[in-house]
């Protein structure tokens, strides 16, 4: 009754940011490709056109309408991108806001916590994976600058369309590129402030596009310099111990090149360049926390300090903190070989991430320093080359499409420790060969699809020894082997008067984040092989939906249930406070509604809300019963979200937001295992078209300047008792010429 009501309450309040279709129209799709900057009048044309068909390339590897594909796909326009860079320069802000099921934003470069539907997600980048879930470091969310995106989709629930990773959904970013003919410019300038000394925030972005007959290119450069971040009350937060946003550096530069052979072929070229870096102005200090079972709202939030964190002679020995993702793609289509589409896409990216820092228990050695004194800091590196095809013959028999391909990656990822050039996980040579087969029926108003996936994947680890503090065991190396057939089934029905249904099920394939039990042995005599901690995870979702969509607005719900018998969530040892990684069985459901009210051409309401819920085990091996309530790590809590956007005249805007998140208590039986705090925010942006100058827009991000702690935040885990950010004012300005 209490899952009922609050859909109910969700549907009735048309809640939300995002233009969320389960299966549906979600229009504003390329409005802005090439970097155009929309008058607020056509950026709102564009979300409200309800006969534009969007089309969405994430979950089927060609392009699909969106109703037609039986499960919960969310696309986030490019003027929704663009509104929330008018607040912030968070990544995964602009997901928290506009995606059911997606958590919290931790406002740092640690997306630890943030999940989708209570597990990991894939982040794409036009197609390229930028997450390892091999050694996931939390970090694979921050890999590109913003104004290049043109829109993202999302495909929530589990998937292996796209090989490993997509435990909870698939989130692939889609840049822009050229699409009008001549020469163009876009010039953009962004300050933003909390109007404390060190708090400014300002970038610089610009991008040329031009497109000449059968010749596109279209190329952008972004700066941004970031100050400190203080919470409502004036206390500069902490710095996160896998790095923050704050006190850093960022750049990237892009270039989209492509060539039409003819009206069917197409030989496109990108790359891209980003590196965020710290400045190093300063380093973090403990708050403190209040005691265990008390209102973990009421102490004194972690802050950082000017200056950096010295060694044991007083000196500054750390290495500049960032997150370097390098990559490039050479892509080949033709949209009429023997009758059907081909698209091939070669890839190459390297993926670096120095973290902050540490004189923690597991960075001491006493052959280096005294214990106590030795600081150092771990590094993520990442190299990664693949080939990605598909080839559709939309017409293989009267309304059946078969698309088929094949995928190959290989992946070499490692992490050490910097500054002392040690082993804390030692390289993971992972190399997989997926192909795949789908199957698309139409029967009149119903469209039914089957697929399969064969994953073919191996892991080789070379011998290494642990660190100190694990004993230094040496531990023999081996291969790791794992072949899954991986199904998905679904049905679509498009009943009239703009209703639809469906009904899915998928199944995932990850690896578990292998680096965790790697580093923590601690016994000689163990080799990779014999690890049981290792096994591959296969995640079950099923699926059932509906969406009603009318000129006036629309409205969809979906009710879902994840279940993997060998689980792969994590928790903290409450001795070390390191994390520990639990192979149990993992139960998820949830509920996502959304909803969108369009009673006149000038005002629009929309939104979204979503509950999830998550079951384990009391232990590893134990199969039933599943009693534990999964946390903060893992689960979200319920969070509903409203906007509000009017448009006076056609060259004005204004829009109005909420994001609320609920109280929480978990439980396991009747003991309470974690309790979390809610918090309600607002926030504000107003756009103007200024003739002759662009367009100016003023957000306003925390708008009242409420005092809270992050959810994450609540719950005790190594350095990570942040307040979130006060209120932001930010100033931009898009030109175009």
């Amino acid at each position: 009754m209490k899952t009922f009501a609050r859909l109910t309450l969700a549907s009735m309040l048309l809640v939300g940011t995002s233009h969320i279709a389960y299966a549906q129209d979600t229009g504003a799709g390329t409005a802005a490709a090439d970097g155009a900057e929309l008058t607020p009048k056509e950026a709102q044309a564009a979300l409200d056109d309800p006969d534009q068909e969007e089309v969405i390339v994430t979950g089927s590897r060609t392009p699909k309408a969106v109703d037609k594909i039986p499960g919960a796909v969310t696309v986030i326009s490019s003027a929704e991108v663009s509104r929330n860079l008018e607040l912030n320069e968070d990544s995964t802000s602009v997901l928290a806001k506009n995606v059911p099921g997606y958590s919290e934003s931790n406002q740092t470069l640690n997306t630890l916590g943030e999940t989708l539907r209570g597990r990991a997600t894939l982040y794409l980048f036009d197609g390229i994976p930028q997450s390892t879930p091999l050694r996931d470091g939390s970090r694979n969310a921050t890999f590109t600058d913003m104004s290049i995106i043109e829109r993202i989709e999302v495909i929530s629930g589990a998937s292996a369309s796209e090989g490993i990773g997509a435990a909870g959904g698939v989130i692939n970013y889609i840049t822009k590129r050229a699409t009008r003919e001549g020469l163009h410019a876009h010039v953009g300038g962004r300050l933003g402030t909390q109007f404390r000394d060190d708090s400014g925030i300002y970038g610089i972005k610009g991008d040329l596009s031009y497109k000449s007959g059968n010749f596109d290119l279209f190329t952008a450069a972004a700066f941004v310099d970031r100050g400190a971040t203080y919470d409502a009350r004036g206390r500069r937060i902490g710095l996160s111990a896998s790095s923050s946003l704050a006190d850093t550096t960022q750049k990237n530069f892009f270039l989209k090149t492509g060539i039409e052979f003819d009206s069917n072929q197409r030989l496109e070229l990108t790359g891209n360049f980003f590196r965020l870096a710290s400045k190093g102005n300063y380093h973090y200090v403990a708050g403190r926390r209040p005691p265990p079972g008390t209102d973990q709202t009421t102490g004194l939030p972690d802050t950082s300090e000017p200056g950096p964190l010295l060694d044991r002679n007083g000196q500054d020995t750390l290495r500049t903190e960032f997150n370097e993702f390098k990559q490039a793609a050479l892509n080949y289509s033709n949209t009429d070989l023997f009758d059907g589409s081909l698209l091939v896409t070669a890839y190459y990216a390297r993926q670096a991430m120095r973290f902050g820092g540490e004189n923690t228990d597991d960075r001491q050695d006493p052959l280096i320093a005294p214990i106590g004194t030795l600081v150092d800091q771990s590094e993520i590196n990442s190299k990664k080359h693949g080939l990605r095809t598909s080839y559709t013959l939309p017409e293989f028999l009267e309304g059946l499409e078969v698309r088929v391909g094949i995928d190959a990656v290989y992946d070499n990822t490692q992490q050490r420790l910097a500054i002392t050039d040690r082993v804390l996980v030692p390289p993971l040579k992972y190399t997989s060969f997926g192909p795949y087969a789908q199957l698309s029926y139409d029967i009149g108003p119903v469209t039914v699809t089957g697929g399969i996936r064969h994953e073919d994947g191996r892991v080789k680890v070379d011998d290494y020894s642990t660190l100190f503090r694990r004993n230094r065991a040496f531990v023999t190396g081996g291969t790791l082997k794992y072949k899954n057939d991986l199904y998905n089934a679904g049905i679509i029905a498009r009943l009239g008067a703009g209703l639809s249904a469906f009904a899915s099920y998928s199944e995932g394939f990850t690896l578990p984040n292998v680096g965790i039990p790697l580093r923590n042995i601690n016994k000689p005599g163990q080799s990779v092989d014999g690890i049981v901690d290792l096994q591959a995870v296969i995640f079950e979702n099923k699926e059932i939906g509906a969406n009603w969509r009318r000129s006036w607005g629309s409205i969809g719900a979906s009710y879902y249930r994840s279940f993997s018998k060998l689980g792969a969530s994590l928790s903290v040892d409450p001795a070390t406070l390191d994390f520990v990684l639990n192979r149990r069985p993992v139960k998820i459901t949830g509920v996502d509604a959304t909803a969108e009210l369009r009673p006149t051409p000038w005002l629009r309401f929309n939104g979204l809300y979503s509950h999830v819920k998550g079951m384990t085990t009391r232990a590893n091996n134990v199969i039933t019963p599943l009693d534990v309530q999964l946390g903060i790590t893992n689960i979200a809590p319920d969070k509903l979200n409203l906007t509000a956007t009017v448009l006076p005249t056609p060259d004005l805007s204004f829009s109005l937001g909420m994001d609320q998140t609920m109280d929480r208590t978990v439980r396991t039986g009747t003991v309470v295992t974690e309790q979390t705090k809610g918090r309600t925010l607002f926030d504000a942006t107003a756009r103007y078209r200024v003739d002759g100058l662009g367009t100016v827009s003023l957000g306003a991000e925390n708008l009242f300047n409420k005092f809270y702690f992050l959810s994450f935040s609540q719950i005790d885990f190594f350095q990570n008792y942040f307040a979130g950010r006060g209120r932001t004012v930010t100033l931009t300005l898009n030109s175009n010429f």
